[in-house]
């Protein structure tokens, strides 16, 4: 069961910043013409006349007549519609006309009163024309007859203050005064006894005059018969009562009972004051008063009028705001009148009194729209009869929305992707933002902005659509040139202020296979391609050297894979698939070409794969125990093709210190030919056998051996012999030699290596001639 909150109406009255403890009070005279100014209303409540129509000013009554009418411009107060107190306010001491100026933005009323007063606008008037006394003539002097007295709808000084007797005559006077609780009386006094045979009959006028300027006056006519003795004197009886009330009441003229000919309203009258009439049969008559009181009964339900309803009303809205003000009535009397107010059990809203019977519904607490955008709110008035009767009303309280709610996206954050090359303004995704105001303060609207104020502006390569949040690329992207971009989204609303929220977007650049492998070594360049030199004595599985290459994409696409694409003697090497390395597939025989030519292809693992080619050649030499010196170029067949400036210079180097040694050694080299048939060593094997072991371990022949050859030519056939490797103390200057008149041009253009001229038993040297050596 809802717990409600009580609010008594009759509780005393709360002072509050929104109503004026006392009304406005003003007073005018009844019957103005419409249009005339009552006074100035806005300058007697504190307001300037803009406030008026800022703030929406109006005027506002329980009974919802406008009597008067506010100017706004002016901020007076003028009649509506001519004014007819007696219509208005009927007999009431007093006329009042209470209503409220209210006003918006904030809510706020002033409670104002306006008096019409009485002017003498109506003449009184008998609810008779002609009055017939029948009186015996023995009455006594001083009794008394009553009469119906004349009405006057005017009050105060303007209702009957008189009654006179037209024309004058010694027989009758009129006695007029009032009775307890103000009932007035008019009655005939007979001054002189009467005489039938005197004067049977008498005419004259009875006039009422009130006390207006000028004065009002009604008349009627009373008739005059004078009886005879009769024995039977008049006696007041009931059962002998005859008549009719002019009301709701009806007399039996034989019992005298009084019966009702209608439902009678408290709240129309209270009591009803009743004149009866006893007639005899001889004509005599008696007049008393019967006052009837209306007792109440609990049969009007409270009355609950609003005056002003604010809704919808805006979220931001402090406590205290007044929603809608009322009034509460009871047209009842005592408990059948007193009303209770109860509000059903609300967190946000409470009643509370205003002015007397006034009160308002105002907030106690903050509201959010999002949380409830619609309070509908009853109100129960009740009395206290038994039973009670009760009324309600029921406000429905719209909340509108203000922008007290940013934007907020669906992701913290948000990773989209977009393959390399791609084409211009690629669709890559979208953000999504809601917002959870309505209308304006909800449209989310998408911006692209630095992550940081101080930053500078944010890429121009990706754009975002303000009214969808998709996302786009503007322009072809590289992966090798950038992998990833993070820009800051922001969605604002339109709201008043604008609020916003930004997002990180990182934007993944996915790699595409558009680099082919590029192959570091051997150098693939201008210059001659390299050559290895490969013992003759080599195994399978020989290294003859390492293809290197790298490509710039990422993932499989940058893994490679190497092959052998063409070869002089395809059976003769192996390449590593993924290594590279160039091995012997098998030992190296006699019958191979001295010189063989490879080329091996390099492919990744895209997808179209994309390739590169290593072109290189390999010397095959007899071998010194697998002890190589280290790798280098030697010259190709093209005679023709240029050296490097090394090794030109190191020939020409070469060559003078080779003419310098033929002109001092020419005669010992003629006799050493001739005592060494087929070339001998010229110098002991000393300390070679040891130190070429020591090459042979370390792989390479130390670069401070040199040594000497000799081409000689006999029967037609050249012949390159091995002389000696000088030993590391000599200069390099003294370690090269030669004979024949050939030496300089037939030398090997570059330097050899160990596999060159090892023996075949390492440690020894030996003179025998390479027949399967030449230079061409």
């Amino acid at each position: 069961m809802a717990i409600a909150r009580q609010v008594l109406c009759l509780s005393a009255f709360l002072s509050l910043p929104h109503a004026r403890s006392e009304p406005i009070r003003y007073s005018v005279a009844e019957e103005g013409e419409s249009g005339s100014v009552v006074a100035n209303v806005a300058e007697d409540a504190g307001l300037a006349p803009a406030q008026l129509s800022a703030r929406r000013a109006r005027l506002a009554s329980e009974d919802g007549r406008q009597h008067f009418r506010l100017d706004r411009g002016t901020g007076r107060l003028v009649v509506a519609e001519r004014l007819d107190r007696e219509q208005l306010c009927g007999q009431s001491g007093t006329c009042t006309l209470p209503f409220e100026l209210l006003l918006a933005n904030p809510l706020q009323f002033f409670r104002v009163e306006v008096t019409v007063e009485d002017i003498n606008d109506h003449s009184p008037v008998f609810p008779e024309q002609q009055v017939t006394f029948k009186i015996l003539e023995t009455s006594n002097p001083g009794s008394r007859f009553p009469l119906e007295g004349a009405q006057d709808l005017d009050i105060g000084s303007n209702s009957i203050q008189a009654y006179s007797i037209a024309p004058e005559n010694e027989y009758f006077s009129v006695s007029f005064g009032s009775r307890s609780k103000g009932k007035k009386y008019v009655e005939l006094v007979l001054e002189k006894p009467l005489d039938r045979e005197e004067q049977a009959e008498m005419h004259f006028s009875l006039i009422a005059m009130d006390g207006g300027t000028p004065p009002r006056s009604g008349t009627t006519q009373v008739h005059i018969v004078v009886l005879d003795v009769n024995d039977n004197s008049p006696v007041f009886t009931e059962d002998q009562a005859v008549g009719q009330s002019p009301s709701a009441f009806v007399i039996d003229p034989v019992s005298g009972e009084i019966r009702l000919t209608k439902p009678l309203d408290f709240e129309v009258a209270e009591n009803h004051e009743l004149s009866v009439r006893a007639t005899d049969g001889g004509g005599l008559s008696a007049i008393c008063k019967v006052l009837v009181e209306v007792v109440d009964v609990n049969d009007n339900a409270p009355e609950l009028v609003v005056s002003s309803f604010s809704s919808p009303l805006p979220e931001s809205a402090s406590p205290g705001t007044v929603v809608a003000l009322f009034t509460v009535r009871d047209r009842d009397a005592g408990a059948n009148g007193k009303i209770t107010c109860a509000l059903e059990d609300q967190l946000s809203f409470s009643l509370r009194p205003a002015y007397k019977n006034y009160y308002e519904l105002v907030t106690v607490s903050a509201l959010d729209r999002e949380e409830t955008a619609r309070y509908i709110l009853t109100v129960t008035a009740a009395d206290a009869g038994s039973p009670p009767l009760t009324t309600t009303q029921t406000f429905t309280v719209d909340i509108s929305d203000v922008n007290d709610n940013a934007p907020v996206f669906n992701q913290t954050s948000y990773t989209m992707y977009v393959r390399e090359n791609n084409v211009p303004t690629a669709l890559v995704g979208a953000v999504s933002a809601s917002d959870a105001d309505v209308g304006p303060n909800a449209k989310v609207t998408y911006s692209l902005a630095p992550a940081h104020p101080a930053e500078r502006p944010p890429c121009s390569c990706i754009s975002v659509n303000s009214e969808n949040g998709h996302v786009f690329v503007l322009r072809p992207l590289d992966y090798e040139h950038v992998r990833q971009i993070e820009v800051s989204v922001s969605a604002s609303d339109a709201g008043s202020p604008r609020l916003s929220a930004n997002v990180t977007v990182r934007l993944v650049v996915v790699d595409e296979n558009d680099n082919a492998p590029l192959v570091l070594h051997p150098a693939q360049d201008s210059s001659p391609p390299s050559s290895e030199l490969v013992p003759i004595s080599a195994e399978a599985g020989y290294l003859v050297t390492k293809v290197v290459a790298v490509d710039a994409d990422s993932g499989q696409n940058s893994w490679l894979s190497y092959h052998l694409l063409k070869a002089s003697d395809p059976g003769l090497f192996a390449v590593g698939a993924q290594s590279g390395e160039v091995r012997l597939r098998r030992p190296v025989t006699e019958r191979d070409a001295v010189k063989q030519k490879l080329v091996i292809l390099v492919r990744d693992n895209g997808r179209p794969p994309l390739s590169a080619t290593a072109a290189l050649s390999a010397l095959l030499l007899s071998d010194f125990s697998e002890v190589r010196l280290p790798h280098s170029s030697l010259a190709t067949e093209d005679e023709g093709s240029s050296l490097t400036t090394y090794l030109i210079i190191s020939l020409v180097f070469v060559s003078v210190l080779f003419l310098a040694s033929t002109v001092a050694f020419v005669a010992h080299k003629v006799c050493k030919r001739k005592e060494l048939k087929g070339g001998h060593v010229l110098y002991g094997t000393g300390n070679l056998q040891s130190s070429l072991a020591e090459a042979a371990n370390a792989g390479t022949l130390p670069h401070a051996y040199c040594y000497e050859v000799s081409l000689t030519t006999g029967s037609g056939n050249s012949e390159f012999k091995f002389l000696k490797p000088i030993l590391p103390s000599l200069p390099p200057q003294h370690c090269a030699r030669g004979g024949g008149a050939d030496d300089e041009q037939d030398l090997p253009q570059g330097p050899i290596t160990m596999e060159d001229v090892a023996p075949d038993n390492p440690g020894t040297l030996s003179a025998e001639p390479f027949n399967s050596l030449s230079f061409t």
